[in-house]
This record gives C-alpha cells, sequence and structure tokens, in this order.
C-alpha cells in the first residue's frame, strides 16, 4: 500500500507541496534492530503516511553503476530509492523534503539520476515506513527525537558519529557522559 502512496503521489502535486522533511533521531537502546541509533529523515503525505530513510547505515554493496547503496530501511528492501537534488521537480512522483531535494522510488526518477554524471544523489535499499498515527505514539513514548533536517546532514559523506553527534547537541553533556561513539 505504501508503494502505491509513493507512486501515486504526482509531480503536479509536488509543485504546490511545501518541503516538509524532517530527521528522526532514535533514542538510546532503541530494541529494534533497525532503528537502533538511527537518524532517518522522513517525510510525511497529505493521507498521515510517513515515509523516508535512514541516513547513517552505509552497506558494502553498490549499485551495478558502482555508486554505495545505503540501507534505507526495512519496508521493501530490494526497491531503490534515491535521495537527489534538483532545482526542479522531477518529472516522475517524489516527496519533496527540502528546498531542491527530492525523495524517490520512482523507477523514471531513479534511471535518470543513476544515468547522470554528476553525483547530487544517494541510492538506498529499501525505506523506512509507519502507518498514519503509528510514528506519533512512537514520538510520544519517546523513542525519537524529532530534528530539523538540512541539506548538510543528509548528503554528509561520513555517516559515522552522526547520530552520537545529534543526540550530544540535543541533550549536551549529560549525553556525552552516557555514551561513547563506537
Amino acid at each position: 500500500m505504501l508503494a502505491a502512496v509513493l507512486l501515486a503521489h504526482g509531480a503536479a502535486a509536488q509543485q504546490a507541496d511545501p518541503p516538509n522533511g524532517v530527521l528522526l533521531v532514535a533514542r538510546s537502546g532503541l530494541p529494534d534492530a533497525n532503528f537502533g541509533e538511527a537518524v532517518v529523515l522522513v517525510s510525511q503525505t497529505a493521507e498521515g503516511e510517513t515515509v523516508g530513510v535512514i541516513l547513517n547505515r552505509p552497506t558494502t554493496r553498490r549499485h551495478e553503476n558502482g555508486e554505495p547503496l545505503y540501507f534505507g530501511g526495512p519496508v521493501m528492501s530490494e526497491v531503490l530509492v534515491a535521495l537527489f537534488r534538483s532545482e526542479r521537480a522531477p518529472p516522475a512522483s517524489a516527496f519533496h523534503v527540502l528546498r531542491d531535494v527530492y525523495l524517490t522510488m520512482h523507477p523514471t526518477n531513479v534511471e535518470a539520476l543513476v544515468a547522470r554524471p554528476d553525483k547530487t544523489h544517494r541510492l538506498y535499499a529499501g525505506f523506512s515506513g509507519w502507518a498514519p498515527g503509528q510514528l506519533e505514539a512512537e514520538i510520544e513514548r519517546g523513542d525519537w527525537m524529532v530534528w530539523p533536517a538540512s541539506d548538510e546532514l543528509l548528503f554528509r559523506a561520513d555517516t559515522r558519529g552522526m547520530w552520537l553527534e545529534l543526540w550530544q547537541k540535543a541533550y549536551g553533556k549529560r549525553a556525552s557522559a552516557q555514551f561513547s561513539p563506537r
């Protein structure tokens, strides 16, 4: 169902859709192995469904063109998802996450991106998703801290330490005393 929502979220609607990406920073000790110490870029559809990709999970896998793949999340892990910069809305469906930044799994967009010589994108295997109301409940329970997204964080070359850095910024010295980098 979530895949249908992603594909149905058309390019025409994007023109009017304001960017709505934020970061979720997992709480320390979150028991879900997919999201332990994760930093997730999320965007919400008009229907209240939330989708995104885990920013700090590089894998050893590579796309057929040699680009590194990140683990985007446990949903449809065989699907290629792209986070990319573009001054214009893409030709096919995509989420408008920041000014001039989009997230898409639509094959038309992904194929065009991997064919370009300039690498203004990052590729993910799979994505993360929540049903309407699910993420709000997890945030209320304290599983996630909401953090503003920035181009710098989304396309950061080295994502190691990203989770701890954001956690420390949010909680200061108290976090530094509790946690040490892996």
